[in-house]
């Protein structure tokens, strides 16, 4: 039974090594349509039209920022998905392995329903990577919703990574229907910020 048990794990780090270096591949490709993505939405803050379309925008963001603009805010966004896949893939074998019994008759069914739990779970604590990826996405390129006094300016990713977390707004967004208002901070609704 340890051997067997030996033999899984190890078939488990070579799974997820595997599915590491392809969602990181496909995510490296993608980036450039989310940062497209992102700053399409982020217009609407601003209201303003200066990426129309996914050629448009491509030629934009390569004539002001160069081929790195399609980058902007890809290391967190790599870190979060690799940290989510391991902390998901680990929770799940150890539930699945020491924690569900398997002469059960529903054993199959509490496996899947304990991989979308631990997949839930690991995207709630890496959702700062997700945060800071996006906000870095949309850094200093020439909207409003980018620029003070929306947003901050970041030389790079961990400067933004450090000012969240000093000001509390690590999670800021992370819920769809419960916001809240970060810790000691009022609205100013003329200056459009938190003070």
């Amino acid at each position: 039974s340890n051997i067997f048990r030996t033999l899984v794990t190890v078939l488990l780090w070579k799974i997820t090594t595997k599915e590491m270096i392809a969602r990181s591949c496909a995510t490296i490709v993608t980036h450039p349509f989310h940062v497209i993505t992102l700053r399409c939405m982020v217009q609407f803050i601003g209201r303003e039209a200066k990426y129309s379309g996914v050629f448009d925008s491509i030629v934009t963001i390569y004539r002001e920022e160069g081929i790195l603009g399609f980058f902007a805010g890809l290391i967190p966004r790599l870190l979060g998905d690799v940290l989510s896949l391991w902390i998901c893939n680990m929770l799940a074998h150890f539930i699945n392995t020491y924690a569900i019994d398997d002469s059960t008759s529903h054993t199959g069914e509490i496996k899947n329903c304990s991989q979308a739990v631990t997949g839930f779970f690991a995207s709630m604590l890496t959702y700062p990577f997700v945060l800071v990826s996006n906000l870095m996405a949309v850094n200093n390129c020439g909207l409003a919703g980018g620029l003070p006094p929306y947003a901050a300016i970041y030389p790079n990713w961990l400067h933004c990574w450090s000012h969240l977390s000093r000001e509390g707004n690590m999670s800021r967004g992370n819920s769809l229907f419960f916001r809240k208002l970060p810790a000691g901070k009022m609205y100013a609704i003329e200056q459009k910020r938190f003070f």
